[in-house]
């Protein structure tokens, strides 16, 4: 069975109004949540980016939902400080809290004034970061000298069970990197055959743990309206690495995004008006094997679209063996 959740984006609406939204997606029947922790959004237009951490503080404790973050440690964050984060929210919230751990992107990172690395240094400096945090969640004391650095840190205050520290991928060659340290697998929305292709090579690399997808989807009762709302809001996140990676702002994420054909939203983001059709797209993905799907509505109002989904999709979802 795949549990159906829903994915806050912190880009694109304010903390409040995403703490209403997890709030009203348990009411209606989601079983999860997930969110994102950017420091600027995509675009000026997402015109949002709250602070992850102390949003997930509140979520984790009005709800009764298990939730998630993804987060990129070794420049914004140090990783003690994301092992101490990630302890605490695990130990007050036993078994529902987990962090997914990758190489970051320049437009939040840059804040720092360090250099922007490489790819191949990137992914070397995270997993020196997951080895930390690994330390410091069985309770060692750690001193590190490598691409971070590390102190003789000692997290105090430890969850019975650490948190489970899950590996972002889009690429194969990712997800089969990810297979040697990851608890599991996140994910987002591609042609089907990739997304076979990226969970194999997990999995046949000794991947263990749930396989999760963020799914992106633009919902209006009105196609065209459905098809304003993905264009606005997410055109400038249809562009593959290394750009997604590398361009430091919104305004030059809004320079790139300016001519981008509805082709290309449609690429990245399910768009319709149709709720049945939604339905069976989704449930066509959730049955390449991930036992979690996160909805991400890219608008930028979520009422209408979580009491939408609640109502008409998660029971057809339940009925064909995917449930919230």
């Amino acid at each position: 069975m795949t549990t159906i959740g829903l994915h806050a984006s912190h880009e694109q609406v304010h903390p409040t109004a995403l703490l209403s939204a997890v709030q009203r997606a348990q009411e209606a029947g989601f079983g999860a949540a997930m969110c994102s922790d950017h420091f600027a959004p995509w675009s000026e237009r997402q015109g949002h980016s709250g602070f992850a951490w102390s949003w997930l503080g509140a979520a984790l404790a009005t709800t009764d939902l298990p939730m998630g973050v993804v987060n990129a440690p070794g420049q914004r964050y140090h990783p003690a400080i994301i092992a101490q984060a990630s302890a605490t929210l695990a130990a007050m919230f036993p078994g529902r809290f987990w962090v997914a751990l990758g190489s970051g992107e320049n437009a939040n990172e840059h804040i720092t004034g360090d250099r922007w690395p490489d790819k191949p240094t990137r992914d070397a400096r995270l997993r020196e970061c997951v080895d930390v945090i690994r330390a410091l969640h069985a309770g060692e004391e750690v001193t590190h000298h490598g691409l971070v650095t590390v102190d003789r840190a000692r997290v105090w205050t430890l969850p019975e069970v650490p948190p489970l520290l899950i590996g972002p991928a889009v690429s194969v060659e990712t997800a089969r990197a990810h297979a040697a340290w990851a608890d599991g697998l996140i994910t987002t929305n591609q042609p089907i055959e990739k997304l076979r292709a990226v969970t194999g090579a997990y999995r046949d690399a000794g991947g263990r743990g749930d396989l999760a997808l963020q799914v992106h989807l633009s919902w209006a009762p009105d196609e065209e309206a459905a098809m304003a709302i993905a264009r606005d809001q997410w055109r400038t996140n249809t562009y593959p690495p290394p750009v997604c990676w590398d361009v430091d702002t919104p305004q030059a994420f809004d320079i790139i995004g300016e001519h981008v054909p509805d082709s290309q939203v449609r690429g990245t983001v399910l768009v319709g008006s149709d709720l049945g059709r939604l339905t069976e797209q989704i449930a066509e993905l959730a049955d390449v094997g991930f036992e979690q799907v996160y909805l991400h509505h890219v608008g930028q109002h979520l009422e209408g679209f979580v009491d939408a989904f609640g109502e008409h999709v998660l029971p057809q979802l339940s009925d064909v063996g995917v449930a919230a």
